[in-house]
């Protein structure tokens, strides 16, 4: 079934600005702004997938339903640019890749011109000493992005605080723009969910996953998932979804286990002295699920 979203040029407003997370929370509380949807623009085939959507040539982006009485698509424009990088051809912030690129996809000529003129007007402001990377694209498609990825700043607080301070989003639009409210905090929100039934748990995690992080055992050396993964992010506990560890300071310990030299939120951590083999050592623990 396509799930191509019905376009309505006079209140819908479709960007795209790097993480949809990111640019999704900083649209919605605008006055006028009725709800922001994540989703994938400007790719070819149907109903792409967090999984595919890249490779389809799908970019990021939201879809931003407002009142046109209480604003207008213009001011729209504006705050989209003070919270873009205008001027990175190569994604957004430490998002790289087409998939993360800025664009202002427009569904009729009269958006295409509001933007044609938001635009020069930025380019001939002489704010910037590179010229603005962010393109103009007919919208033809719009599919809203998999459920868990609507709302996911207020579903998913600690790891999107983290994610967005660890993304540096905040604080270069602070140095571009330098007209920022200030930066997301650093630390997470204490989430009040309660961990999940026993039962729940199994059908949420793999059998070795439930394994190591209920029943403390411990994941083969070089023949685990993580061990030599050099992708950049956040690595985060598999029950409570609370940040430990990132990338940023993961190196090659030789040990076949993946490696930090300081944990990303120390609160989140809890050290355990381990005497099983009659020698002793020091287990670090995700506080929050971990039987200590």
């Amino acid at each position: 079934m396509d799930k191509k979203r019905e376009i309505k040029s006079e209140n819908m407003a479709t960007l795209a600005g790097g993480c949809f997370w990111c640019v999704k929370a900083d649209f919605e509380k605008l006055s006028g702004v009725i709800k922001v949807v994540s989703g994938y623009a400007g790719g070819e085939g149907k109903n792409p997938i967090y999984e595919s959507y890249a490779q389809m040539g799908y970019i990021e982006a939201v879809q931003i339903h407002y009142d046109p009485k209480k604003i207008t698509y213009k001011k729209l424009l504006d705050h989209f640019w003070r919270h873009i990088n205008p001027t990175d051809a190569g994604g957004q912030f430490a998002d790289r890749g087409t998939e993360h690129s800025s664009a202002i996809f427009y569904s009729d000529d009269k958006q295409r011109q509001i933007a044609e003129k938001s635009k020069q007007a930025l380019e001939k402001s002489g704010k910037f000493n590179k010229p603005v990377a962010t393109e103009l694209i007919k919208l033809t498609k719009f599919y809203p992005a998999e459920e868990y990825h609507q709302d996911y700043d207020a579903q998913n607080p600690e790891i999107y605080n983290h994610y967005r301070f660890w993304s540096g989003r905040d604080q270069t639009i602070n140095k571009l723009w330098g007209d920022t409210k200030g930066l997301q905090s650093i630390f997470p929100i204490k989430s009040n969910k309660p961990k999940p039934a026993d039962a729940t748990l199994k059908k949420r995690i793999t059998p070795l996953q439930y394994e190591v992080t209920q029943q403390c055992s411990t994941e083969e050396p070089f023949n685990n998932e993580y061990w030599d993964n050099k992708q950049d992010g956040i690595y985060v506990d598999i029950v409570s979804g609370a940040p430990l560890f990132s990338s940023l300071d993961k190196y090659d310990s030789g040990t076949g286990w993946p490696s930090f030299t300081k944990p990303l939120e120390p609160r989140n951590m809890v050290e355990k002295e381990d005497r099983e083999y009659y020698i002793s050592q020091t287990e670090i623990r995700s506080k929050k699920q971990i039987p200590i």
